[in-house]
């Protein structure tokens, strides 16, 4: 066995009702005055409120920013920074999906003072530390809440990432009852991006190891399991907590032996039509397993099982072309656009994303199989017509 690190949060606190007392938390951790970050659509339906009350029950009073928006830009980091400071903040929290929890991750760091948001981007160069952090996710995709990782907005149409140990919470807190109310749709794009995850994680060229194997195979039967349910009975409970420690559990995988050629092409999706980070992955995703089967039909095979639902007969190729077929119909199943023309991707730009995605080489030189230009292309082009 070849040597390996694992790295993950230092606290995990899941249970029904577990938001309502970050005040525990905040106490463990010296926080007094926490800057809560959040986005506008969950202060609407009232999902925050509840939060921010139990905290000032406890006597701590957090400043709130709530303008954190999909895919957040440069200046929204910024901003948030700004908040914290003139409101003498000692302590991050965030309540939200995984944009919110990323500019809390950045927030926390910028907040200790050392470097400058540009000095951040990059693998390993965060060099300072940060404030105390803790995260709650309302969504069940991203497992931002166990990785080291956060992307941001840096132009037009590129996003940029910032990669380093010291961006692991030191806590993240599960409750499922802050899921409950997701959509539908939402419930789908983020559910087979976690399920993304798992599989990625399995099959990083770089750093897997037998920790993230067992987290990712354990993922991926929580998720397989109940996505169907989850986005067709939103209100089921038990439904909802499986998907949220799935992703969780895909998020400690991932951290650590981290996702490849699926991501690479799923963000110039979302950079150049905005569309969802989770959407974008699914869109690929069975082009992009038929293109690495060459090269992983082993690996691929492991999971077939726990893809399918059931023992799959015949040989690794024949489990590998059951678990893609699986995947398409779940896909189907959840309600999801099943080719890049159905999600208004204009066929003309196909080039034009293929060059974006060579640009993502800290993911490519993870996949399993080499990717170059006329392969990100061909995959967009297998992707593209309705089925």
């Amino acid at each position: 066995m070849q040597g390996f690190e694992f790295n993950t949060v230092r606290r995990i606190v899941s249970g029904a009702g577990s938001a309502l007392q970050l005040s525990d938390q905040c106490q463990s951790l010296g926080i007094s005055r926490p800057l809560l970050v959040t986005d506008p659509g969950l202060m609407a339906i009232g999902l925050v409120q509840p939060v921010l009350a139990a905290l000032e029950s406890a006597g701590v009073e957090a400043a709130v920013f709530d303008q954190v928006r999909e895919d957040p830009p440069e200046a929204t980091v910024l901003a948030a920074a700004d908040l914290g400071r003139s409101q003498g903040v000692d302590g991050v929290l965030a309540v939200g999906g995984g944009s919110s929890m990323d500019v809390a991750k950045v927030v926390a760091v910028l907040l200790a003072g050392q470097q400058a948001l540009s000095q951040l981007y990059g693998v390993g160069n965060v060099n300072g530390t940060r404030l105390p952090l803790v995260l709650v996710p309302t969504t069940a995709g991203t497992g931002s809440e166990v990785t080291p990782v956060a992307v941001i907005t840096t132009g037009e149409t590129t996003k940029a990432g910032v990669s380093s140990p010291v961006l692991l919470p030191d806590a993240a807190v599960l409750d499922a009852d802050l899921t409950l109310g997701l959509p539908s749709a939402v419930t789908a794009m983020t559910g087979v991006d976690a399920m993304v995850h798992a599989i990625e994680a399995y099959t990083s060229r770089h750093q897997k190891n037998p920790i993230s194997d067992n987290l990712a195979r354990q993922a991926l039967q929580l998720l397989a399991r109940n996505i169907r349910t989850a986005v067709h009975d939103g209100k089921n409970r038990e439904a909802r907590e499986n998907m949220l420690l799935g992703a969780c559990l895909a998020g400690q995988a991932f951290a650590n032996a981290p996702v490849a050629a699926v991501h690479a092409l799923a963000y110039p999706l979302g950079g150049h039509y905005h569309i969802p980070h989770g959407l974008s992955n699914s869109l690929v995703l069975p082009s992009v397993l038929e293109f690495n089967a060459a090269s992983a039909t082993e690996l691929y095979a492991e999971l077939a099982d726990i893809v399918v639902g059931a023992p799959v007969p015949g040989s690794a190729e024949a489990k590998t072309a059951a678990m893609i077929a699986a995947l398409r119909s779940l896909i189907d199943d959840v309600a999801l656009p099943a080719t890049l023309q159905a999600a208004g991707v204009d066929e003309n730009k196909l080039e034009l994303l293929a060059e974006d995605a060579m640009l993502q080489q800290r993911l490519l030189v993870n996949n399993p199989r080499d990717v170059a230009y006329e392969d990100a292309l061909a995959i967009y082009q297998a992707a593209y017509p309705i089925a």
